[in-house]
């Protein structure tokens, strides 16, 4: 490492690149959200990805030049996480981006400039790359930047050719690599040799849009997309042989250290992997929840909680038991909040995350052990000494069991693990998830982007028209441009213009009919792609083709509907702020014609008389009749308001403001009502959990209220007429009736025990002596699970030194196991009741367990009952004799 380095922190890292570009007239932009835009990608994986718009040609820029500092999370090569110098889930992406402005030369020249000059990295240290076709690129390096030509590597379209997909914009990369070892000499320059070489700068040049037959054609705007990776500038200017040891990471691993009474730099390399992992996962999670994201089992919601319960497994590695997370979280956000505010401003809803998925997996990490031990048990008693590596994987892939701690103990036991199947079951897991993994695609929906540069994006006109008169741009059948469309025909149409609304923001698309001389097309659904809205329908008459005038109506009372649900869901929102927590936040809403959904940020159920209160509440402001305010202002501006925006949701400089005076204000490009009292009525229909931290109220309004009372009305009337009672007298009725039923279930029940007693005396004369032990297997009709367990523990006391072993059907294919094992069964034969009825149930498709002298487990295949009490009886025999 050169002595020569000027140290600077990640923060003075950051904050020089960006002043570099913005003395050069480059706009400064925030980093935009982990959750994108874009529908291609769960989260934003690159420093351009909030720019794909405008790379596409979809939208114009406000600005030429563009700098930003871009948060990104990639999980694709997880596995690498802490075993390499550089790899990461959660990143920073320093970038300069040009639009259609400067182009290669001046993006080169800037390159080398901030390199050598601002970061002051000796010349003689940076390589660079080209594209082997690239002679531009190559001769700017070496004729102007001085770059002695044999420093300057020519690479292959794979390493050094950047394409957005199949088709579209595309363009070479020229990349800088700082070199470590510059004592080797210049011969046999290797750029894969890790151990030597850094890439820290790559700029593409995109130049070209590629066609669907593989033909580049050059841009008519030319861009410059470029990325420098903050975490290995900062491995290189602070002189620490990997990226993990920055001031950006390694006080968090430090934190962790201190908790696992660690030394660092005295750990093993094994202990190293846990603590960078931990390290670099928190700042990702941090990150994830500050954005709006919640732990579930989809989508980001499943990356989330995969990146903790990865914390939490390398946190037990180390030697950590108890929960640590939210310790170390608070390290993640004091780095974090100078730059990325929201990290503090969200802190409670982080730890109050953090706190229940590692509270959960705990236990499930305790399951997974209690699992392990039935697998070892599996392989102990079939005299193997090799546990499957499938099994290894369930445990690993299911409950979060990582493969060392199945090895390490397995080795206890004296067994191994199949390794190299575990692998291969691994690397299927990997296939799936890079198929599930998009690159960014900044031609999806193809057939709608390709026409892109002919036809202008759709003017909607839907906040102050019902209908209008439009021009059809383009007629799609099957996903395929077509001319013309005959009757019977399901297609997808593209307007000029359009009062329509199109489904975005949580509000349903508009439904209505496109109609003209002797055409009749019902419109089902609008969907916005890439600005432009695509019309779902279905031709009822006529012939719909490219380039004529229909007049386009929407359903007036659906839309009705849906702007009195999309005002309420504001309303509501503000009720729950007012009423339960102003921290509440809006995780997510569904504003259809029939009803409305709200997910909201909440660590608990809501008590009955707060959804009561909030009820009132915004059947008051409707009753208030208040008029709803629209008004388009600077992004700036409407947050200074106090305006609420959605986590996850990107806007632009200018956004749209919908204000119910004195109650509610939002950011919102939904259709509403002009006044709170055409909602009419507000009623809450449930209010459930959905995952952890998220509660979901779901609730109607206008006339889907009376739609819902008259449906709760009618059930009420023939509960009635049943009942033979007034409505007000129906629930005292339902609980007599309750209350008489539970004092008969228990009255069969006791009478059912008394039976089991009665069957099991007549079962003693049955056991079989076994040394100084007996055994009672027996089969028992139909007993269900209760009064099989009382015949077991009863048969177990009056056989004294025994185990006992009863079975029944209760239903028709459902098997009840118990087993009943006397004190000197357990401690001199080693036997334990739960463990060994388990094993029985999986000879009938079942399983189960329970303490080592009492246990029960079920099976689904009858038919193999005899087979199981035979086992039994075998294994007994042979452990008690």
């Amino acid at each position: 490492m050169s002595e020569s380095l000027q140290y600077l922190s990640g923060s003075e890292i950051r904050q020089k690149f960006l002043d570099f570009f913005a003395k050069r007239e480059h706009q400064t932009l925030p980093s935009a959200s982990l959750v994108p835009e874009d529908p291609t990608v769960l989260l934003t994986i690159a420093g351009m990805l909030p720019f794909k718009p405008i790379f596409l040609g979809q939208e114009k820029s406000k600005f030429d030049r563009a700098t930003t500092s871009q948060k990104c999370i990639r999980t694709n090569d997880i596995e690498n996480v802490g075993r390499t110098a550089r790899h990461h889930t959660f990143f920073e992406m320093l970038g300069n981006f040009s639009f259609g402005d400067y182009f290669k030369e001046q993006a080169i020249k800037w390159a080398w400039e901030l390199s050598t000059e601002v970061f002051a990295l000796p010349s003689e240290r940076v390589v660079v790359s080209v594209f082997r076709e690239d002679d531009e690129a190559f001769a700017i390096w070496r004729d102007v930047i001085g770059i002695p030509a044999h420093r300057i590597q020519k690479m292959g379209e794979e390493d050094n050719f950047w394409k957005s997909g199949p088709t579209g914009p595309c363009g070479p990369c020229s990349e800088l690599y700082y070199d470590f070892k510059p004592e080797l000499g210049d011969e046999n320059i290797d750029l894969e040799d890790d151990s030597r070489f850094i890439e820290f700068y790559n700029l593409v040049f995109m130049q070209y849009n590629r066609d669907a037959d593989g033909n580049l054609t050059p841009l008519a705007s030319k861009n410059i997309d470029t990325g420098m990776g903050l975490e290995r500038m900062a491995q290189i200017l602070q002189k620490v042989p990997n990226n993990y040891e920055t001031d950006l990471i390694f006080p968090i691993i430090k934190r962790v250290a201190e908790i696992s009474e660690i030394d660092y730099h005295k750990a093993s390399d094994r202990t190293k992997i846990s603590l960078k992992v931990i390290g670099d996962h928190v700042r990702a999670v941090v990150h994830l929840i500050a954005d709006g994201v919640s732990a579930s089992n989809i989508g980001r919601g499943y990356i989330l909680r995969r990146l903790i319960r990865r914390v939490v497994r390398h946190g037990r590695l180390v030697g950590i038991e108890g929960a640590f997370t939210t310790k170390i979280a608070e390290v993640a956000i004091s780095l974090s909040e100078s730059v990325y505010p929201n990290v503090r401003e969200r802190e409670e809803f982080i730890k109050l995350e953090l706190q229940r998925e590692e509270t959960q997996f705990l236990k499930t990490l305790e399951r997974g052990e209690k699992l392990l031990q039935e697998v070892i048990d599996k392989v102990k008693a079939e005299g193997k000494t090799v546990i499957a590596g499938v099994d290894a994987f369930t445990l690993y892939d299911t409950y979060g069991f990582p493969l060392e701690l199945t090895q390490e103990i397995a080795a206890e036991e004296g067994l191994t693990v199949d390794v190299a199947s575990f692998e291969i079951e691994m690397e299927e897991q990997r296939k799936r998830a890079k198929q599930a993994h998009k690159a960014i695609d900044l031609t999806v929906q193809g057939s709608i982007d390709e026409l892109a540069e002919q036809i202008h994006p759709t003017e909607f006109l839907g906040y102050t028209e019902a209908r209008s008169n439009s021009r059809v741009e383009v007629v799609l059948v099957e996903g395929k441009t077509v001319e013309a469309a005959e009757v019977g025909t399901k297609i997808q149409v593209i307007l000029d213009r359009t009062p329509f609304y199109a489904e975005s923001g949580g509000q349903i698309g508009d439904k209505g009919y496109l109609s003209g001389d002797n055409l009749l097309v019902r419109i089902e659904d609008v969907q916005k792609e890439s600005g432009f809205f695509v019309h779902y329908g279905k031709i009822e008459r006529g012939t719909l083709t490219i380039g004529d005038t229909v007049s386009s109506q929407i359903d007036r009372a659906c839309r009705r509907r849906a702007q009195a649900h999309h005002t309420a869901t504001h309303l509501l929102q503000a009720a729950l702020k007012k009423i339960v927590d102003d921290s509440v936040s809006q995780a997510g809403s569904e504003v259809g014609f029939d009803s409305l959904r709200f997910d909201f940020n909440c660590p608990r159920a809501l008590k009955p008389e707060e959804l009561q209160a909030i009820e009132t509440e915004i059947n008051t402001w409707i009753a208030e009749a208040h008029d709803t305010q629209t008004s388009i202002m600077g992004l700036e501006e409407a947050k200074a308001k106090g305006a609420i925006a959605m986590f996850g949701e990107k806007y632009g400089a200018e956004v749209r403001v919908i204000d119910v005076p004195g109650v509610s204000l939002e950011l919102c490009g939904g259709t509403h009502v002009k006044n709170t009292a055409e909602i009419g009525l507000f009623k809450i229909i449930s209010e459930t959990g959905i995952s952890s931290g998220v509660r979901r109220i779901v609730a109607v309004a206008g006339t889907a209220v009376l739609e819902y009372l008259n449906v709760r009305d009618k059930i009420v009337k023939e509960l009635g007429d049943r009942f033979k009672a007034k409505p007000e007298e129906i629930l005292d009725r339902i609980n007599n009736i309750q209350s008489e039923l539970k004092t008969t279930q228990k009255e069969l029940a006791a009478a059912k025990q008394e039976l089991a007693v009665a069957k099991s005396d007549g079962l003693l004369s049955q056991a079989e002596a076994i040394g100084d032990f007996k055994i009672l297997i027996a089969e028992m009709g139909d007993l269900d699970g209760k009064a099989l367990q009382t015949a077991a523990e009863r048969l177990q006391q009056k056989l004294g030194e025994a185990a006992v072993i009863l079975a029944s059907i209760p239903s028709e294919g459902k098997v009840s196991l118990v087993a009943a094992f006397s004190q000197k069964v357990i401690k001199e034969k080693k036997l334990q009741a739960g463990k060994f009825i388990g094993q029985i149930a999986k000879i009938c498709g079942g399983g189960g367990g329970g303490r080592p002298n009492l246990a029960q487990a079920g099976g689904r295949d009858a038919s193999k009952l005899p087979e199981a009490l035979a086992s039994a009886k075998k294994q007994l025999i042979d452990a008690l004799k």
